[in-house]
């Protein structure tokens, strides 16, 4: 027989998300039934495995114990989700217990479809394949950076929606910046396949991109996505309109092919595409009001960054206690997501904007000119933001991003 327990609030997903919703509800509302599944002991800084891969952090840096970052109100339930039942209201988990909630919060990040490129889990982490979008392999890149001195550099995008946007030219820029330094990167040829037709989706960034693409004698060749490998032969093929292309490489970093959450997908609360289907402004689900989901699970619009989670996690518990009450929802979300473009070691172009690519400038223009790299937006990303993460977003300290009423 099938053990029920009820909670009042249970959060699916104990990653950036949904630790700072849980801890933002509780800042609001002390004394709230919550519960938190997460079957995992270690909980990552995403945005700092880029720094590892350009040598500036280590990874050990970007990791800490689950335990350290759980809010000590939550009643941690270390399981897997297995399954949502949003008309009975109950949430399955793996080892068949069965939670009943009053409030559903999803927040259970996307899905890294390494598999959808054949041969590619196979090689990843030798043979010159690496991704900076793992913890175990950002160590890798670096590596492979230092010992890269001639021959070409491949580096890829899928097809959107991914997880930042601008990871897979970080990784390039960085890559580039120190073969300039070494004085190796005229021996290097580079290129840039990007599935998409543009290099970045908002385009008063573009020309600063643009600049180091050129200083860097970047390739671009868009349209072109990666759908095979061979390690061993160090040999890759893109697909193009024009056909397959096949190149040789001696380095490959890969930007994988995500989708969304295995779980989310198979249940009642995905649409179409496997993301759970929200109101992009309330983050209230569309069918489901006692329901709200928020980050890489959800399907709101929004470039997949930490900073759009951030932002994300105080409407979402300002709206979850509004719905708790019997209220209309009171907090949206603009949208907003922030993408630091690493285009040399020292410099970055911070790039800030919301629904439909609109500029979301965090200082003023004097102050920081987002639009142009800077040495400023550099500190801003290496010494500032991994201690606003782990220090104030995690524990429901909302500097920067207090959320605002509905229109």
């Amino acid at each position: 027989m099938t053990e029920t327990k009820k909670h009042q609030i249970v959060i699916a997903g104990g990653g950036s998300a949904g630790i700072a919703t849980a801890a933002s509800l509780l800042k609001r509302r002390a004394g709230l039934d919550i519960a938190i599944v997460e079957p995992r002991e270690e909980h990552y800084y995403q945005p700092g495995w880029t720094m590892v891969g350009g040598g500036v952090f280590v990874k050990e840096e970007t990791c800490r114990s689950e335990a350290s970052v759980m809010p000590e109100a939550v009643t941690w339930i270390k399981q897997a989700v297995r399954g949502f039942d949003p008309e009975v209201k109950t949430v399955d988990l793996a080892d068949g217990t069965r939670l009943a909630y009053d409030l559903l919060i999803v927040a259970m990040g996307n899905r890294l479809a390494w598999e959808e490129v054949e041969g590619l889990e196979e090689t990843l982490g030798k043979n010159g394949v690496t991704s900076n979008y793992r913890y175990d392999l950002a160590p890798y890149t670096w590596e492979l950076v230092q010992q890269t001195r001639k021959g070409r550099a491949l580096f890829t995008q899928p097809p959107m929606p991914i997880k930042c946007a601008g990871a897979p030219q970080k990784a390039m820029y960085l890559s580039c910046s120190e073969w300039e330094k070494r004085g190796v990167l005229g021996d290097i040829e580079v290129e840039f396949h990007n599935q998409g037709g543009v290099l970045f989706g908002v385009g008063d960034y573009v020309p600063a991109l643009m600049e180091y693409i050129e200083r860097y004698g970047v390739d671009l060749n868009f349209g072109s996505n990666l759908v095979r490998v061979d390690g061993a032969a160090k040999t890759a093929w893109f697909a193009t309109e024009d056909g397959e292309v096949e190149r040789t490489f001696d380095m490959l970093h890969v930007c994988p092919p995500q989708k969304g959450n295995a779980v989310v997908a198979a249940s009642a609360l995905a649409n179409e595409a496997g993301y759970a289907d929200v109101d992009q402004h309330s983050l209230q689900h569309t069918r489901y009001p006692d329901v709200f989901a928020l980050g890489d699970c959800s399907s709101t619009p929004n470039a997949k960054t930490m900073a759009a989670a951030r932002k994300q996690a105080p409407v979402a518990a300002v709206n979850a206690l509004a719905q708790l009450d019997g209220k209309p929802m009171a907090a949206q979300y603009d949208g907003y997501g922030s993408c630091p473009l690493t285009v040399e070691n020292g410099k970055i172009v911070l790039a800030e904007f919301g629904y439909g690519g609109v500029l979301k400038p965090s200082f003023p223009r004097w102050l920081l000119d987002g639009t142009r790299p800077s040495k400023a937006a550099w500190k801003l990303k290496a010494n500032v933001l991994p201690s606003i993460y782990w220090n104030a977003m995690l524990k429901g300290r909302e500097w920067m991003a207090k959320p605002v009423g509905m229109a």
